[in-house]
């Protein structure tokens, strides 16, 4: 009884002993926070940048189109085919009109770039794919290249593209992300911009991702 009466003291300060090391390697060491995103944003904002690794893809006249081709600048980015009957036209006219409308702030406005890449280099030319994206604005960036080049920037986004089964006389339609995505200064992509698309959401959003991570 007496030996037990003895050592429970010292059991009780080695087990204080314990819980204030684990308390203080929680307050010390605790893994850094996620970045936050602000309320207006979650929907677009992506938790963490994913950065992008190099790729090469084509654009007109045969000029390659790679990862040096998005460094220090913002990117609007869309994946479609030139021979979308709706969405692709759709999505290109919202990036015509918030392109237009950032006349108001000519500093983002000649830091930002619209891409369009095509996912159906079987019917798009790089040649085709620059003059469909030029119809909309000849600022505007027409992209391709072959399927695996495709599959692997596709793939980088998080974007997807499925090949429609071929209808009688052999045309087909291509199922693709709907979203515009958005790729920083960094080359890093910071989120999407989900359908339906209305400029001036998207200008606001814009204007306040660029301010926060800009």
């Amino acid at each position: 009884m007496s030996t037990e009466s003895k050592s429970s003291p010292m059991k009780a300060l080695v087990g204080v002993a314990i819980i204030v090391v684990l308390f203080m390697s929680v307050f010390f060491f605790k893994t850094p926070e996620k970045l936050t995103v602000p309320a207006e944003l979650q929907a677009v904002l992506w938790p963490e940048p994913r950065q992008l690794t190099d790729f090469e893809l084509s654009g007109g006249e045969g000029g390659a189109f790679d990862l040096s081709h998005l460094a220090d600048k913002w990117t609007l980015l869309f994946f479609g085919y030139t021979s979308c009957p709706d969405v692709c036209p759709m999505a290109l006219s919202v990036m015509k009109a918030v392109y237009d409308d950032l006349a108001e702030y000519p500093d983002i406005q000649a830091k930002t770039q619209m891409v369009f890449v095509s996912v159906d280099p079987e019917r798009d030319s790089p040649e085709h794919v620059a003059e469909y994206a030029a119809y909309f604005d000849e600022r505007f960036v027409g992209i391709t290249g072959s399927l695996g080049a495709i599959d692997g920037f596709a793939k980088q986004m998080h974007a997807g593209y499925i090949k429609g089964e071929p209808e009688e006389g052999g045309a087909y339609q291509v199922s693709h992300t709907g979203s515009i995505y958005l790729i920083g200064p960094k080359q890093r992509v910071h989120g999407a911009f989900p359908p339906p698309h209305r400029p001036k959401v998207i200008i606001e959003q814009y204007l306040d991702v660029v301010k926060l991570r800009g």
